[in-house]
């Protein structure tokens, strides 16, 4: 196979194709820039989960030395009142199962979401140690409207500080972000098919324009990869500009929002990183390459009969 003559075909025909090239990259960088925020959302909502809890959750907050609630005037919870505790949530039939969490384990995740770039700001939260937080109970509910069941059996009792309602904290946060990720995931569906449509129109007019170099190609005994190879390429070339912009467009949401808005911004939980977005680019590296890769394949084997 002469490749000098395949990538000859390949510049004429880009060339004579221009506009629905351009139209075919644009489509493709706007439907996985927004698969990529998809992608994006949904670890985001995975982090917020992971650190904060479910959001059926239920959280009692054990007394330690700094704590101020009528129930802890001893001090720190003693190893006697968590077994106090721990006999009303096993023996309670709204409980479906709990977890323990100890200072060290709070510690570690105050850790992870409390990073700023203030240098004055890191030197304050430096300054805590894993005694200043609060060991916990995480409940999962068998109800979650039993909430109330929950924080009654357990309010008052010995050694306990607060217990909270994850789900009056987080659901604003969760419904808002899956919100955006089902809006963001819906129109880049949309696009794709948008995508899929053009490619084929771009395959179909360039093997109209070219139907007599083919059937001199077909004479001459081409093989079918020899003649489909230009069209092939022609789509490869699209897809990789396109997702070449969409990447660039998530480094830049990374770097000029993501990072300065929220990691630097905001604690209130662990935000969506470098090691993320380069997952989410190479989800839609391949879903651009297999959006018009495919397309290309079937519609050359329609169009140039080969």
């Amino acid at each position: 196979m002469q490749m000098t003559f395949v990538f000859s075909d390949l510049a004429t025909s880009l060339k004579r194709n221009l506009s629905m090239v351009v139209s075919v990259i644009v489509t493709i960088a706007v439907s996985m820039t927004l698969v990529a925020v998809g992608i994006l959302l949904n670890t985001q909502v995975a982090k917020a989960e992971e650190s904060l809890g479910s959001k059926l959750q239920v959280v009692v907050y054990l007394c330690n030395q700094r704590s101020t609630s009528p129930n802890c005037v001893s001090g720190g919870v003693t190893g006697q009142q968590k077994h106090a505790i721990e006999a009303q949530l096993k023996q309670s039939k709204y409980v479906n199962f709990y977890h323990w969490e100890s200072q060290q384990t709070a510690y570690k995740k105050f850790q992870q979401i409390y990073v700023s770039d203030d240098k004055a700001e890191q030197r304050y939260y430096n300054q805590v140690k894993p005694k200043d937080l609060k060991e916990s109970y995480w409940i999962t509910l068998y109800n979650p409207q039993a909430y109330g069941k929950v924080g009654s059996l357990v309010e008052g009792m010995p050694g306990v500080d607060s217990v909270q309602d994850l789900r009056d904290v987080l659901d604003p946060l969760y419904n808002g972000m899956n919100r955006l990720q089902q809006g963001a995931l819906w129109l880049a569906g949309l696009l794709v098919v948008s995508a899929v449509l053009q490619v084929s129109n771009t395959i179909r007019l360039a093997a109209f324009a070219r139907r007599r170099e083919i059937g001199i190609m077909r004479l001459v005994g081409a093989s079918s990869w020899y003649i489909q190879l230009p069209f092939l390429l022609e789509s490869v070339v699209a897809a990789l500009v396109g997702v070449g912009f969409a990447c660039g467009a998530i480094g830049a949401l990374m770097k000029w929002f993501i990072y300065p808005s929220l990691h630097g911004e905001s604690q209130l939980m662990a935000w969506v990183d470098w090691s993320d977005a380069f997952v989410a680019m190479g989800w839609i590296t391949a879903g651009g390459l297999a959006l018009a890769v495919v397309p290309t394949l079937v519609m050359t084997r329609k169009y140039l009969r080969v």
